[in-house]
């Protein structure tokens, strides 16, 4: 009975029958593609390795499309000879990023410079000597058990990626850091615990700053006398002032204006002549480049080698222009997470793959 019942009501319909049978068939295929889309998603999400490539993936487009975008703009790059390096040479295949040059220093750092190797640099007669550095900011420890020798009249050159711990080195040696253990004698003398003042007066040492310093509104002349404060009479401050002016004629013939018409490699001058005031045996020297333009770089370098080599200063520098920080310094150290990676010769460290793939743009 049942069967004669269906069949009736379906011959009584005959007429919108091919209507039915078409929206049925839209149906159908609209689930069929439903669950095609929802297979594919399924079997995308457990294929794909990364959670964030299934996501960024449209239901319709295979997420494979997305992956050759970054070797398509590297060949392009490369194939119209663009170099990318900080100092103008290497190509693409040589630009490794920040986590990359710090993964790949630390595996170097492994094996750092014993002391013996530190104290052949500095000719076994070191002036300057740090001794197993604890130092940081507030409670951060920054320098782990660091280490330098450095001989009277020598410059050493600290390079390393950002974070190192570099310029901590200058700023520990000068008293601008909590030191934790460890310590830092100047010609057999302690200075660890001495104040920034202290170590000017009494222990030789001068910081120059990397940021711009000079007072603009003052001229050249009282720009020079600010850095004879400690002087304990003014008429010696004076007297020393003199004596830059008698070196460089370039501050001589500019000492009544002021120093804000100075030109970049000018005021750079007249920051490392102030130190001069207080006839310093150690210079620390914070990137003297940065900021200027090559022909002052060079004229920069120029002062430092005559401050080295005839007035006998010694020289402990952080310079950012790797290439020309090395090519300046007798002693070249590589710095990594507050560590000794590398110790060589300035020229000899220019030399090393490892350096050059990491440090010097290739």
């Amino acid at each position: 009975m049942a069967t004669k019942s269906t069949g009736t009501k379906a011959s009584a319909k005959k007429a919108p029958a091919k209507k039915t049978a078409k929206t049925a068939a839209s149906a159908t295929a609209a689930a069929k593609k439903a669950a095609t889309a929802k297979t594919a998603k399924v079997a995308t999400k457990k294929a794909a390795p990364a959670k964030t490539a299934v996501k960024k993936a449209p239901v319709k487009k295979a997420p494979v499309k997305k992956a050759p975008v970054k070797k398509t703009v590297a060949k392009k790059t490369v194939a119209k000879g663009k170099s990318v390096s900080g100092y103008g040479s290497g190509g693409v295949d040589v630009v490794m990023s920040v986590d990359q040059i710090a993964k790949e220093a630390a595996s170097i750092a492994a094996s750092g410079p014993s002391k013996s190797d530190l104290d052949k640099l500095a000719n076994n007669d070191a002036f300057l000597v740090i001794e197993d550095l604890r130092a940081g900011y507030g409670k951060m420890e920054i320098l782990h058990d660091f280490s330098l020798r450095i001989g009277k009249g020598q410059a050493l050159c600290l390079i390393g990626p950002n974070g190192a711990g570099k310029s901590t080195v200058l700023h520990s040696i000068f008293g601008f850091t909590n030191i934790f253990s460890g310590s830092i004698t100047v010609g057999g003398k302690n200075v660890t615990s001495l104040k920034p003042s202290e170590k000017l007066a009494t222990a030789g040492i001068a910081y120059i700053l990397q940021d711009k310093s000079v007072f603009p509104q003052m001229t050249v002349e009282e720009n020079l006398l600010m850095g004879g404060f400690l002087k304990n009479k003014p008429a010696e401050a004076k007297l020393a002032a003199e004596r830059v002016f008698d070196k460089y004629s370039r501050l001589a013939d500019r000492r009544h204006k002021p120093a804000g018409v100075l030109s970049g490699g000018e005021r750079r001058l007249l920051e490392i002549s102030r130190a001069l005031v207080m006839e310093p045996e150690v210079l620390l020297v914070d990137e003297p480049s940065i900021g200027l333009e090559p022909r002052f770089i060079d004229m920069v370098f120029e002062i430092l080698d005559d401050l080295q080599k005839v007035d006998g200063k010694t020289i402990v520098m952080v310079e950012q222009n790797a290439k020309k920080g090395l090519a300046f310094a007798d002693i070249g150290y590589v710095l990594v997470s507050g560590e000794t990676a590398l110790a060589d010769r300035g020229n000899d460290l220019l030399e090393n793959p490892d350096v050059g793939r990491l440090f010097l743009g290739g």
